[in-house]
């Protein structure tokens, strides 16, 4: 099964007549900024059918790309005629169609990672050539926690980042339609 694949005003005609459209980014992303009336499921957490929600669905990303990772599980998740949105939201903004934005929204969790673990990498630089040499382990550690997290797909940092108090996501978005 693949995914067919639509322009942003193809699909927006489509969700205008009632097809689903499915975000398959993260909550944190899909908070920040969103198609109106796309429903988030993110990708990580996707369920294995989404038979019971009704038949053709549209998925869509940022930019395409995980969306196509996804590909065949997606088709899979739908009944009928499972779409993608080619070029994602920036396609879609591009294209001069309205979307939603939460301005108070806290920073995608893995933006926060690659600033978090760049900094502490740089504070164990400086303090290692200033300080004692000894500190040049904790760029290391960050380092290594990185390599895992690639190669894994477990990522600490981003799992102690998701409870800090800043990341407390609202359950309503507290904004309308913002034209991007």
């Amino acid at each position: 099964m693949t995914l067919h694949p639509l322009t942003p005003e193809d699909a927006h005609v489509m969700v205008a007549k009632g097809t689903r459209l499915i975000d398959v980014r993260e909550r944190d992303e899909h908070l920040r900024e969103r198609i109106v009336g796309a429903r988030c499921v993110p990708a990580s957490s996707l369920p294995q059918d989404l038979a019971t929600e009704g038949d053709d669905a549209i998925f869509h990303c940022r930019s395409g790309a995980r969306t196509q990772a996804h590909a065949a599980h997606l088709a899979a998740s739908v009944p009928g005629t499972a779409y993608v949105l080619t070029g994602g939201l920036d396609a879609w903004k591009k294209a001069g169609l309205d979307v939603e934005k939460t301005p108070k929204a806290p920073l995608e969790i893995m933006r926060q990672v690659q600033m978090t673990a760049g900094g502490l990498v740089m504070l164990g630089i400086l303090l290692g050539f200033t300080v004692a040499p000894g500190f040049f382990g904790l760029s290391a550690f960050v380092g290594a926690g990185l390599f895992f997290a690639g190669a894994s797909g477990w990522c600490g940092m981003a799992k102690l980042l998701t409870v800090m108090p800043w990341n407390r996501l609202p359950s309503v978005p507290d904004s309308g339609p913002v034209k991007a």
